[in-house]
């Protein structure tokens, strides 16, 4: 499993939300390229970028922060935030990004994330917002019917390989991860022979054991934000608690 540490910009920082709430937000870096700097000195594998100003306003509105980190990272970097288009998921690509995250689009044009499966391959994921069961959208502002599983089972026949999945309810927390979900989730995407990337409620070393010991086939990566930021524990122990 690869550790992912998160970037989440917003008004050109690198912040982190309190379970996706917009109105709990936490500024650590004032440029996030210092914070991506900083994970890479600490032996990242990857990065995770995400652009809440896009995820808010449907459209990319960090691009620049994503092109500068991309061009100094020589691991690769997944963004996501506002790709609800084709153009909008080439500006991500064309700014460096190695993969891109989609989400609401996913729900909304399901044969545009077949169309784009199809031209990127597994440069495409697809992010599972996840509250009470249910997916959120539009910058996790908006609920709707399907569940995660549904979504995933839906997606991964039309190509989709990879997908994200964050129970918002423990994002930012520290508080320790969904382990029930996610396990019920990757039973759904080992079924439907694709790869999950878990992110919320890292807090402690302990969680990353906690994951890995679940020894699920299908979880790929652990994206973790807070918990870093505030120096719990740094990338390469985070790493090693994965496995190495």
């Amino acid at each position: 499993m690869i550790l992912y540490p998160a970037i989440d910009i917003r008004d050109g920082h690198a912040v982190r939300l309190l379970q996706g709430d917009y109105g709990r937000e936490t500024a650590y870096d004032d440029d996030p390229l210092d914070a991506a700097r900083r994970w890479l000195q600490q032996g990242a594998r990857a990065l995770h970028v995400v652009d809440l100003d896009g995820a808010r306003e449907g459209k990319p509105r960090n691009l620049e922060h994503v092109r500068r980190i991309a061009s100094e990272a020589e691991v690769p970097v997944q963004v996501g935030g506002g790709l609800r288009d084709a153009g909008a998921v080439t500006a991500a690509l064309e700014a460096g990004a190695d993969r891109v995250v989609l989400g609401t689009a996913a729900l909304a044009e399901p044969g545009l994330v077949a169309a784009l499966a199809e031209d990127h391959g597994e440069r495409i994921v697809v992010g599972l917002d996840a509250r009470r069961g249910h997916v959120a959208v539009e910058g996790w502002e908006r609920d709707t019917a399907a569940t995660p599983a549904q979504t995933l089972a839906d997606l991964a026949a039309r190509g989709v390989r990879t997908f994200v999945f964050t129970p918002v309810e423990v994002d930012g927390t520290l508080g320790g991860p969904a382990v029930e979900e996610l396990a019920n989730l990757a039973r759904a995407a080992q079924q439907a022979h694709a790869s999950l990337i878990y992110s919320g409620g890292i807090g402690t070393l302990d969680d990353l054991h906690a994951l890995r010991d679940l020894s699920l086939g299908s979880l790929a990566g652990v994206i973790v934000g807070r918990a870093l930021y505030e120096g719990r524990f740094a990338v390469a122990d985070g790493q090693a608690a994965l496995g190495g």
